[in-house]
């Protein structure tokens, strides 16, 4: 009775040893850059009523955190946000908006594969974005092997 006990105790210790040794890594990576800045990824699919509410969250961001590395990734109707003349519904400019946000570091990427599938040429994207060939790639990618924290707002 106490060998089995005494078994399943070191059973049990040995299976914690690479869960501790991952969480150990995990606390300091998720999120964070080679300098320590939180990474985020603000994910957009829904378009303008969902980028008005992630330009004013990113500028909120920006001013609690001006350290912060922040990616937008559009895709479906989320790339109203990165179109060229696109409105909010008070009639601001997303554009200019863009570019605000982009002088401050914040990365603008756009969904190749909704273009197509919108046929909105590439001569419609602000010139602040990047062009990625898909756009969910593009957010797993970033948050999986860049460490990038995800928020849809």
């Amino acid at each position: 009775m106490r060998r089995a006990f005494l078994n399943r105790a070191a059973l049990a210790v040995s299976a914690l040893v690479p869960v501790a040794a991952w969480g150990a890594a995990a606390a300091s990576s998720p999120g964070a850059g080679s300098a320590g800045r939180i990474r985020v990824v603000y994910h957009l699919a829904d378009g303008t009523e969902q980028a008005t509410r992630a330009l004013a969250s990113i500028r909120n961001h920006l001013r609690g955190d001006p350290e912060v590395q922040i990616a937008v990734v559009a895709i479906g109707d989320g790339i109203r946000l990165l179109l060229k003349d696109e409105v909010d519904a008070s009639g601001r400019r997303f554009d200019q908006q863009v570019s605000a946000l982009a002088s401050k570091g914040v990365e603008f990427r756009i969904c190749e594969n909704t273009l197509t599938a919108h046929g909105v040429p590439l001569s419609r994207v602000v010139s602040e974005a990047k062009a990625v060939p898909a756009g969910v790639v593009e957010l797993a990618r970033l948050q999986a092997r860049e460490g990038y924290v995800y928020i849809r707002p």
